[in-house]
């Protein structure tokens, strides 16, 4: 590490540290959960296993203040009250008990959009007035005209026949936020929902790669679209199959990681990394009041900023993990795509007998049109046009993970 960087860690440690011990009226105020934590966390533990978050590898041990600076970057984002009503005066204005695989999948598309925008590098510290960072954030705020809003996605959801309210799967967010995205013009951003556990390359090459119109008659290959790929994958049928512990490890080492959607019984989770046989996680399971962040000009827009950003992430072991989850992965470029393809053909697919998914060129021959069609309509593999036989509770209201 040059020296320069090492005075950039020093400094955002010392301003997030500065920043997490002070103002008591402000916990008074929003109180976000993950702040109140004891002066010793047990966020990461002390082992000499490598930590992964998002791609990138740290030590536990040396590393401990620069992986919390990593973490607290990431966008969180948790249930929230007092918004305006979804879909009308008498609409709901909280999300708590049902929204929370609804922010997972916001969690996913924003660090989407900063690795887009700002790079995976980037990290945030309590006085940041980024123009692109507070650009990002407006669009996932409550307001009925915010892209990535909760009001935006559950009246999307409810097109695809989810009623306001109800709860969401992984297959069903993600497909939600492939037809958002088509209306950010600014990110460009390209959705892609692989289907039954399979990968295909001439797919997505032809959604990211499309052809485009010069003088009205040739047509062209535009510039690559940046790729969000998303997996829905079902490994097990109650609990993990121990089979495919090491491929989930695996996928969080990749750069082009942007995490899991999934959950445990109870629950859903935003996975962000691993440490051994643990997985880390950012948890939406807070109420907050709803806030804006605006310019962050003011003082209450400071520290309504602050309720975006955990100090602490949370970890399970992965065996833990519900067996429905939505591997996450983004390629900027046409180069990354290339790369993660290889990265799965040698690291994923060659050493276990049981990979998680698979990559394909060109749609396999026994391709089903009706499972196809089905997906368009929020479904992304044959579990989905199952009756859900198990109900999971969480702490107010019922939530079904599948």
């Amino acid at each position: 590490m040059s020296p320069d960087d090492s005075k950039t860690h020093r400094t955002l440690g010392r301003k997030l540290s500065n920043f997490f011990t002070k103002k008591q009226s402000f916990k008074k105020k929003f109180k976000p959960a993950c702040l109140e934590a004891t002066l010793e966390p047990n966020d990461i533990p002390k082992t000499t296993e490598p930590v992964w978050i998002l791609g990138k590898r740290y030590s536990a041990v040396q590393d401990i203040n620069k992986i919390r600076q990593d973490i607290v970057s990431k966008i969180w984002i948790t249930y929230r009250k007092n918004f305006i009503p979804i879909g009308g005066n008498e609409g709901l204005t909280s999300d708590k008990g049902w929204g929370c695989m609804l922010r997972c999948g916001q969690m996913v598309l924003a660090q989407a959009l900063v690795s887009l925008h700002l790079g995976r590098d980037w990290l945030w510290d309590p006085q940041c007035k980024d123009n692109t960072y507070l650009r990002i954030l407006k669009k996932f705020q409550e307001r009925r005209q915010a892209p990535y809003s909760i009001h935006q996605i559950a009246l999307m959801g409810a097109s695809l026949g989810k009623q306001v309210g109800q709860w969401f799967g992984p297959n069903t967010v993600a497909q939600v936020l492939k037809k958002l995205v088509k209306y950010d013009d600014w990110s460009r951003l390209a959705i892609h929902v692989a289907l039954d556990n399979t990968v295909v390359i001439s797919d997505i090459k032809e959604l990211c790669l499309a052809k485009t119109k010069l003088d009205g008659t040739n047509l062209t290959n535009s510039e690559w679209k940046p790729l969000l790929l998303i997996v829905p994958l079902r490994l097990g049928l109650t609990e993990i199959n121990p089979l495919y512990i090491s491929g989930i490890q695996k996928c969080f080492q990749f750069k082009q990681s942007l995490g899991v959607i999934g959950g445990k019984p109870n629950v859903a989770l935003y996975f962000i990394g691993c440490v051994g046989k643990e997985v880390i996680y950012l948890d939406p399971h807070h109420t907050q009041k709803t806030c804006f962040v605006e310019n962050k000009e003011t003082e209450e827009q400071i520290e309504a900023d602050t309720t975006y950003h955990c100090k602490y992430a949370s970890r399970i072991n992965i065996v833990k993990m519900d067996p429905s989850i939505a591997m996450c992965f983004f390629c900027k470029t046409e180069s990354d795509f290339n790369d993660f393809c290889l990265k799965v053909e040698t690291d994923l697919l060659n050493p276990q007998t049981e990979p998680m998914f698979e990559i394909s060129y060109n749609k396999p021959t026994e391709w089903s049109p009706v499972l196809e069609n089905a997906v368009d309509a929020g479904a992304a593999s044959f579990a989905d046009f199952q009756e859900p036989t198990d109900r999971f509770f969480d702490s107010d209201h019922e939530f079904e993970i599948l």
